[in-house]
């Protein structure tokens, strides 16, 4: 029997290698994210983190070679997307080992969440409690394309831009969670805020669709 290449293992650490040289950037890991929301555009990636289409193009070329994400073409538009729902599972691991590891995480999120200190969240379990007894509407604040590609059930879509222009038809005896595209999302904690100083009794979901899904499979926090 020929025993292995000497090099196997070389050549297989380069392969692993690759991923990660293409996780090497933040505005990468950024579109990473954003993709886990639904396929967009590179116009929308673009609009979405505030990069020029160039850049947006660059990097996503770096994550095709790495295959992380795919690409179908609709009319003159190229529609991009994760290539496994698996990528989605590694940035949620990656979100908490970051957590998890670096103390300067924690410290940014407090940042970002201090001008809402006075926000009250609510967890998985909670909402799906409350949500089975028809006591909390869910509002899902994230662009409508995004709710059309996945949403919690029983979320109902009202952009975070279009949420102020609706204030008054949501129901004043009702309690209302809101939610956008996880921990690192700020909308539904303007949603909440904004929910605040209507008047409604308002809680923030800070997990997104994603976190949600894994939860009913049954995968619970990592």
């Amino acid at each position: 029997m020929v025993p292995p290449d000497s090099t196997w293992k070389d050549r297989l650490y380069e392969q692993f290698a690759r991923i990660g040289k293409s996780l090497s950037s933040p505005k990468r890991l950024e579109l990473l994210d954003v993709l886990a929301q639904g396929p967009k555009s590179v116009d929308a990636l673009a609009r979405g983190t505030g990069m020029s289409l160039a850049n947006v193009s660059q990097h996503l070329q770096t994550l095709l070679e790495a295959r992380l994400v795919r690409f179908t073409k609709k009319g003159t538009y190229a529609i991009y997307e994760l290539a496994d729902p698996s990528v989605a599972e590694f940035m949620l691991c990656l979100h908490r080992l970051g957590e998890k590891q670096l103390a300067d995480i924690q410290t940014i999120k407090s940042e970002l969440l201090r001008h809402y200190a006075d926000m009250e969240p609510i967890s998985l379990e909670a909402l799906k409690a409350r949500m089975e007894k028809g006591d909390v509407l869910l509002l899902d604040v994230r662009p409508r394309e995004e709710y059309e590609a996945g949403h919690i059930p029983g979320a109902v879509s009202v952009p975070i831009e279009e949420l102020k222009r609706h204030l008054s038809s949501l129901p004043a005896d009702k309690e209302i969670v809101a939610y956008c595209r996880g921990p690192y999302c700020l909308m539904s904690a303007m949603a909440v805020d904004m929910l605040h100083k209507a008047g409604h009794a308002a809680f923030r979901l800070e997990e997104g669709v994603y976190e949600w899904r894994r939860f009913e499979a049954g995968g619970g926090n990592i």
